[in-house]
């Protein structure tokens, strides 16, 4: 018995932590007003519990194996030239701790992240692109370079990578350089703003030059989609509009040969826009099979309803599924970052990514040109610069709710239950059935009060606790003895 106690006291910390999860229930809070930060609270007890006079919800999971649905592959946010600028205004101590806080399980734990190819509306002036060769045509791609700017992106996503093996790297284009395009402007103007065809092949060949510059920054980038958002076109920000026919044409055509010509296996994923659009991935997909498998979307669309992906899913359903951008602002509410988190969840989504990682206290640096760039983005870490520090926003708690306690493979259990009254407050959960077989259970309660749920499992298990008011609630619980 003794070297079994010491054998236990020398094992890592996380092991420990899959141990007791194993053994017993657990439970961590965040909530509106920041009284719980990933706190740990009263775990749910087996049977009905005792839940008082105070409100009281039901919901159950199906933890068979006709209940299993996705595979969890991880939740992050974006990583833009933003980032890494107030990254880089750290002290090297805060940094660290910072990265190994996002990074690892110390923390929020993400394993997913979406980076800028070159600018986006999250950089400072001036935009630019890897190969801007001063406005001239350079079908020889002589002049690609990552600059400053690219080279420090990809550094700080190598470092991510070194904290974080089981990183996923997504990245995404805002537009290629100028004089790919029939206007031939970085940004600046939404006439003409399409790809000339007469540079396909140097488009593909773009997407081939950055993987390779990021490799030898000690990067692999595990997928990549052609366009950001590709139904929108903006005079103030760099942009592109891609038919979705033209899109598929594209990878399969241009794109998709490139990259296995270049000894490349990167994923491609569809489309990287909104929900009420959904013929567009659907038309990629017809279009371009051979690489593409996966589907991006965006929360912006008016009456953003996430049970799209469900249908998206019943049409294809060996299709893999993210939502890879939804904003967070002072605009926005607590429970944003877990609304646009759960929602996927809850339809068939692999992932989300928030929009964005970091900004400094202005919500920047973003670009100054007119419409388009988001100037009141605010990242999930804010930094203020001039003193050195930074602050994890309501956003990132809301986040690491799910991040820090499903891990990568993961499978996500049909469920029953969730509503949300229009106009009101609701329940919403969503289930995982973990590698190690433990149960994570994600809580979101929308209500002004304190609710106490009973969840029923499709083996005959019965758990029931509190729910804290304007809260997101994760219960961990020990594998099924059935």
């Amino acid at each position: 018995m003794l070297s079994l106690a010491l054998a236990l006291l020398s094992l890592p910390a996380a092991l420990g932590a899959t141990l007791n999860a194993r053994a017993s229930p657990q439970a961590y809070a965040s909530n509106k007003d920041g009284t719980y930060k990933l706190t740990p609270v009263g775990a749910p007890v087996r049977g009905a519990g005792n839940p008082g006079s105070g409100s009281t919800w039901k919901l159950s999971i199906n933890d068979q194996p006709s209940g299993h649905k996705q595979t969890i592959n991880g939740f992050g946010a974006a990583v833009t030239d933003a980032t890494v600028a107030v990254f880089n205004k750290l002290p090297a101590d805060k940094l660290t701790a910072l990265l190994n806080q996002l990074m690892t399980d110390a923390g929020a734990n993400f394993k997913l992240m979406r980076h800028t190819i070159a600018s986006s509306d999250l950089s400072a002036d001036p935009s630019y692109s890897y190969d801007d060769n001063g406005g001239t045509v350079d079908t020889a791609l002589s002049g690609f370079n990552l600059g400053d700017r690219g080279t420090a992106m990809a550094k700080l996503l190598a470092r991510m990578k070194s904290l974080q093996p089981d990183l996923t790297v997504v990245g995404s284009v805002w537009s290629p350089p100028g004089w790919m395009k029939l206007n031939g402007v970085l940004q600046g103007t939404t006439v003409n703003n399409n790809l000339n065809h007469a540079y396909a092949s140097q488009y593909a060949q773009y997407f081939v030059k950055y993987l390779q510059a990021y490799r030898a920054q000690g990067v692999t980038v595990d997928a990549i989609t052609i366009q950001n958002e590709p139904l929108n076109s903006q005079a103030g920000m760099p942009t592109m509009y891609i038919y979705a026919d033209e899109s598929g044409r594209l990878i399969q055509e241009n794109v998709g040969p490139a990259l296995r010509s270049a000894g490349f296996n990167t994923a491609i994923w569809a489309y990287d826009h909104n929900t009420d659009q959904p013929s567009y991935p659907q038309t990629v997909l017809n279009e371009a099979s051979q690489y593409v498998n996966t589907v991006a979307w965006h929360c912006y669309a008016p009456n953003n309803d996430w049970g799209v992906l469900s249908d998206f899913h019943k049409a294809n359903p060996s299709v893999d599924q993210y939502m890879t951008e939804c904003w967070t602002s002072t605009q926005t509410g607590w429970s944003q970052a877990a609304d646009f988190t759960m929602g996927p969840l809850q339809n068939w989504a692999r992932g989300a990514l928030a929009w964005t990682l970091a900004t400094d206290t202005n919500q920047g640096p973003h670009l100054s040109g007119g419409s388009g760039p988001c100037t009141t983005c605010r990242g999930l870490v804010t930094v203020d610069v001039d003193a050195g520090t930074y602050a994890f926003q309501v956003d990132y708690y809301m986040m690491a709710q799910f991040s820090r306690f499903i891990p990568k493979g993961a499978v996500v259990l049909d469920g029953s239950g969730s509503y949300t009254y229009p106009g009101s407050g609701g329940i919403q959960s969503v289930a995982t059935l973990n590698p190690d077989q433990t149960r994570t259970v994600v809580i979101e309660n929308t209500f002004g009060n304190d609710v106490y749920v009973t969840l029923t499992t499709a083996k005959g298990e019965t758990w029931s606790g509190n729910v804290v008011a304007n809260s997101v609630v994760t219960w961990l619980l020990p594998a099924s003895s059935a």
